[in-house]
């Protein structure tokens, strides 16, 4: 468990770090998340606290649920999930809106500006202005760890949920940050029955509207008073309205202008906006994604500048911003370095990487889902046809089969992972069985949610906190949704990979196949004794090429010229020969079946 120091000793933390030390501080007593970048790491800092539970759910919808029912029994919560997790969690949390409170309640939303790790670059915002929800906005490390223990009194003071919402840059820059003072609830926890406060019939709902109106009038009085919106006055021929990392970039590259900062990003302080817009003679809104503050500005009959400069999409940075507003890039704020393109690749040693082999061979459209494994889609490989949206192959897969009807038998597979099928996956599946499909689903189990950095998953049945449960048996679930062929195959084994497939994709009835083999990175296989190592035997090879069709980062490829390959005993029109890098060779062997000449072989020890 961690041990903090005393109030006021300074560490230097993470956004996400500094989030998690904000809700042990806070008085935290449960914590539930879905694992996913960039706010993987709050709940991973969380867990090691005494005295708050902690816990990965299947998906963000039950995060938030477990959350507000920890909530009406009196204790403070956390929710915390990527930006497009908050679309798996908006149906609890907009009617969670209506129902307010009992302990604080707060959602941390990780936006991903330039969508370093994500399929799109939503600003969720958004969400605060359409569920009618407070949202603070920090700018470093610090402010996340003050601005969360404000929340949860935001929380229990306006009887509301609060959105907090971070971003890449904040969630995972370091800064230096203080401890604080313990808190807790001011509520008692304890069962209490408020039927009319919780249970959202229509009755019950349409008075709570009423309320929700109320509490949305006194928040925007509040943010008025709220500490976190300060001016900071400067030359006041130019200022700056600005929130979150936006406001770090607009001090750097202008650190002589008036700023209004808005910590409190919705509602806004109206009045406080309105004085700051009537004492500068040029207004210009900075924020990263969308117009959300520049909307609101203009909406108040209030002139400025905004998107028309900055730009909508991707992350911002000082040099982009100085450049946009002044139209001169100068020396003092240099333009970030151009760092060499490196494609990422699926680790060597890989088991996904033999099946999308296999997949490849079929010709088939491939309906890819979220993971590690999406991967796929580049070459070699080239074995993904569509992604969406976390468990959306399935359903993807479906719908092409019920558009094309029987012609699309054996075209189509939908591929996802243990812990997606987990997250969203089975409902899709559900369908294709009730609605008398015949989609073939490939379930990836790994046994790890490798893509945000091995999290276990219900599948494993390790807990968040490392206590062995009961883990869910993936093929007995999907025996007991109707699937009446359920095939677990190893996909290092690629011919009998590629023969269950061919199988399997031609039956007139849904089928799902399993591929079965732990994720290459997970401690105890790093830690195996029998791993095996592979070798090329330079008299052997033809230099077909045919092993380089994986993409194996340990297969390498050594051109020849034909003086060097008559020197080294090669034919001279070979192009070239393979070689396997022994450091970074796992032992799979995949490639060992995909060479017909016996050029590759087992190294010795």
């Amino acid at each position: 468990m961690k041990k903090m120091g005393n109030p006021g000793d300074k560490v230097l933390l993470s956004g996400n770090e500094a989030l998690a030390l904000g809700a042990y501080e806070a008085g935290v007593k449960v914590a539930s998340a879905y694992p996913g970048t960039p706010s993987t790491e709050i709940l991973e800092n969380l867990c090691r606290y005494e005295g708050v539970y902690t816990e990965w759910a299947p998906n963000e919808k039950v995060a938030l649920e477990v959350a507000l029912g920890a909530s009406f029994a009196g204790a403070r919560a956390l929710a915390t999930m990527k930006h497009v997790g908050l679309n798996v969690a908006a149906d609890p949390l907009f009617t969670a809106a209506y129902t307010g409170v009992r302990g604080g309640l707060v959602i941390v939303t990780a936006d991903d500006p330039e969508m370093h790790s994500s399929q799109n670059e939503q600003d969720n915002r958004n969400y605060a202005y359409a569920a009618k929800v407070p949202m603070l906005e920090p700018s470093d490390a610090s402010e996340a760890k003050d601005f969360l223990k404000v929340a949860y009194r935001i929380s229990e003071e306006f009887d509301t949920p609060v959105l907090l919402r971070t971003t890449t840059r904040v969630a995972h820059v370091k800064g230096i940050v203080a401890a604080g003072e313990m808190e807790t609830s001011s509520v008692q926890p304890g069962i209490v029955k408020m039927p009319q406060k919780f249970v959202m019939l229509p009755g019950h709902a349409r008075l709570r509207r009423v309320e929700l109106e109320k509490r949305m009038n006194r928040l925007r009085e509040y943010a008025g008073t709220f500490p976190a919106n300060r001016t900071e006055w400067g030359d006041k021929k130019t200022g700056f309205i600005t929130s979150g990392v936006s406001y770090l970039y607009v001090k750097e590259a202008f650190p002589d202008a008036s700023v209004l900062k808005l910590g409190m990003v919705y509602p806004f302080p109206d009045d406080m906006i309105r004085d700051f817009a009537s004492q500068v003679t040029d207004l210009f809104i900075v924020e990263e994604l969308d117009p959300f503050i520049e909307t609101h500005v203009k909406a108040l009959g209030i002139a400025c500048k905004g998107k028309e400069l900055v730009p909508a999409m991707g992350e911002l940075n000082s040099h982009i911003l100085r450049k946009a507003i002044t139209g001169r890039a100068e020396g003092d704020l240099f333009e970030p370095v151009p760092v060499p393109m490196r494609p990422p690749n699926l680790c060597a040693g890989c088991p996904h990487r033999g099946i999308f082999h296999a997949i490849s061979r079929l010709k088939v459209f491939v309906a890819g889902d979220i993971g590690c494994y999406t991967l796929a889609a580049l070459k070699p490989l080239s074995s993904m046809d569509s992604c969406v949206c976390m468990g959306a192959s399935i359903g993807t897969a479906f719908g092409m089969e019920k558009a094309l009807g029987k012609d699309s038998l054996g075209k189509i597979v939908a591929v996802i992972g243990d812990s997606t099928f987990m997250h969203s996956g089975i409902t899709g599946l559900i369908d294709v069985v009730y609605n008398r499909g015949f989609t073939t689903v490939i379930i990836l189990d790994n046994s790890t949610t490798g893509m945000t950095g091995h999290q276990p998953n219900p599948s494993t049945g390790v807990t968040l906190g490392g206590y062995a449960g009961t883990g869910i048996d993936i093929p007995a679930l999907c025996g007991a949704i109707g699937i009446k062929h359920v095939v677990t195959v190893n996909p290092h084994d690629m011919d009998n990979a590629e023969k269950v497939l061919r199988q399997e994709i031609e039956r007139p009835e849904p089928s799902v196949i399993i591929t079965q083999a732990p994720c290459v990175l997970l401690p105890e296989m790093k830690r195996r004794k029998d791993k095996k190592r592979y070798m090329v035997i330079g008299d052997n090879c033809t230099g077909c090429r045919s092993c380089l069709k994986i993409g194996c980062p340990a297969i390498e490829w050594a051109p020849l010229t034909a003086e060097e390959a008559k020197k080294l005993g090669y034919k001279e029109s070979q192009k070239g020969h393979s070689t396997i890098n022994a450091v970074m060779c796992d032992g799979c062997g995949q490639c060992v079946t995909l060479c017909k000449f016996k050029a590759i072989v087992g190294a010795e020890k």
